[in-house]
């Protein structure tokens, strides 16, 4: 997946968390430079390739390897857990290992081969503070003052999580978008809703700032954990039911880790005709 130069086209990769989907493009050794621009024309689902995030692998001297992320919209992202477990399975298999660190905005995240398939990322700390998610202005990010009192969780990106019922009776296209720009996010915030349905299992679905609704989200599950001990709905281990299958969120002494499955869908080149129309 890599190239000197990127005049007989530049490689990119297809992967997906549970359904929540990437295109990976390794600038590792090539001449590329992925702009928004180029993230908004691979993000359309008509004309480009489509993916929920983009995600470019970089070298770096801190870590394994750094990774920088998109939004479809060509907004970037601080985090994002299911693209940060889909890379880390693919460069364990690569070199035969069994951890690694990526660095992220994040920080240096650690990641490991969690058996049956399965990886397992640690994301970091959840950032509770209001000036660290970051909110408008000061106030208790347990129960913010919205219709529903929901709880705010920084990991890397703002988080908005609701706690409800039955979820089936929202309508998570509406009320998502209505909620993203809400005046107490300066920088918009991925919305969760969330229904407890036995003990330490949520079911949850989500609205992801600058994208809409997705089949899953790392960072979204990872801060869903967080808000539900933080309200006493459940210890720190959850398993979390999403539209497009079950994670497993840990928040432990050292950060929040997650354990989930990943796919490699397949490999595919941008031909150079598309990226000089950019």
């Amino acid at each position: 997946m890599r190239y000197a130069d990127t005049s007989s086209g530049l490689p990119f990769m297809k992967m997906h968390g549970l359904g929540n989907d990437f295109v990976v493009i390794d600038q590792r050794g090539t001449d590329a430079c992925v702009t928004s621009d180029l993230a908004r024309a691979l993000g359309d689902r008509h004309r480009g390739v489509g993916f929920d995030q983009l995600a470019v692998l970089e070298n770096t001297p801190d870590a394994d390897i750094a990774l920088t992320f998109f939004n479809s919209d060509g907004s970037t992202a601080g985090a994002c857990g299911n693209a940060t477990r889909c890379i880390a399975r693919h460069e364990l298999d690569r070199a035969g290992s069994a951890a690694m660190t990526l660095k992220t905005e994040r920080g240096i995240l650690q990641a490991e081969d969690a058996g049956q398939g399965l990886t397992r990322v640690n994301m970091g700390e959840p950032l509770l503070e209001w000036q660290d998610i970051p909110l408008a202005r000061e106030m208790d990010t347990l129960a913010l003052p919205i219709d529903g009192a929901p709880t705010a969780t920084g990991m890397g990106n703002p988080h908005c999580t609701f706690f409800v019922d039955d979820i089936s009776t929202i309508d998570l296209a509406q009320f998502g978008a209505a909620h993203e720009h809400h005046p107490l996010f300066p920088e918009r915030t991925n919305v969760q809703i969330v229904q407890l349905i036995g003990s330490d299992h949520l079911r949850m679905r989500v609205w992801e700032r600058g994208v809409g609704i997705t089949l899953a989200s790392g960072s979204s599950s990872c801060a869903v954990g967080v808000a539900a001990a933080r309200k006493g709905l459940t210890g720190r281990k959850v398993q979390i039911d999403l539209d497009g299958g079950r994670i497993e969120v840990d928040w432990r002494d050292d950060g929040v880790w997650m354990t989930g499955p990943t796919a490699h869908v397949f490999t595919g080149y941008l031909t150079p005709e598309f990226l000089a129309a950019l």
